[in-house]
């Protein structure tokens, strides 16, 4: 008898704990689906700032867009260059 009780207790303390976090995964899952929302509204926003921005001044947005193309290749330079000596080898560790 006692064993059936516990199991009871047990089922019931599962699904009371089972609901909580369902709960709680809703909630969170609601404020990210809020929080998507509006970065998505800001982000159309800045989309549309630039566009204007680009229309009204080309060559300075033609020259902005070299220099951000410019310093993304050189940090991707030097990540691919990390760890290789001269001749594109890889430097071998010292023991």
């Amino acid at each position: 008898m006692k064993k059936n009780k516990v199991v009871a207790k047990t089922k019931k303390v599962a699904k009371e704990a089972q609901k909580k976090a369902t709960d709680q995964i809703n909630k969170v899952k609601d404020s990210a689906e809020k929080e998507m929302e509006q970065v998505k509204s800001q982000m159309e926003k800045y989309y549309k700032e630039a566009k204007n921005y680009v229309k009204k001044n080309p060559e300075k947005a033609t020259m902005i867009s070299a220099g951000i193309a410019a310093a993304l290749g050189a940090v991707a330079g030097v990540m691919l260059g990390k760890g290789k000596g001269k001749g594109g080898s890889k430097k071998k560790k010292r023991r």
